[in-house]
């Protein structure tokens, strides 16, 4: 795997209009983390309308953006309590 290549995640936050060097998207992650519960990444309020637009129709459709939609919405998920002890543990 050639590492100066984008990733699809990188490649999302470019279709986005977003920043996409790892930087910026832990910045942006950690901004916006965690969802409010129940809220599904594409109503989240930090989006524009067409950012929303854009995610939804990417999981709706299963398009080749679903993927990177979907590690998207799971980086901005509340840590669990698993991944806490297990941060615990490691100190």
């Amino acid at each position: 795997m050639n590492p100066t290549l984008p990733s699809p995640f990188s490649q999302m936050f470019a279709q986005l209009g977003l920043l996409d060097d790892p930087a910026n998207i832990a910045t942006f992650i950690a901004q916006h983390r965690p969802l409010e519960a129940g809220l599904r990444l594409h109503e989240a309020p930090f989006w524009t309308a067409s950012q929303a637009s854009f995610l939804r129709e990417a999981l709706v459709q299963d398009s080749e953006w679903a993927m990177p939609a979907d590690q998207l919405a799971r980086a901005l998920q509340p840590p669990t309590l698993a991944q806490d002890d297990s941060a615990k543990e490691s100190c």
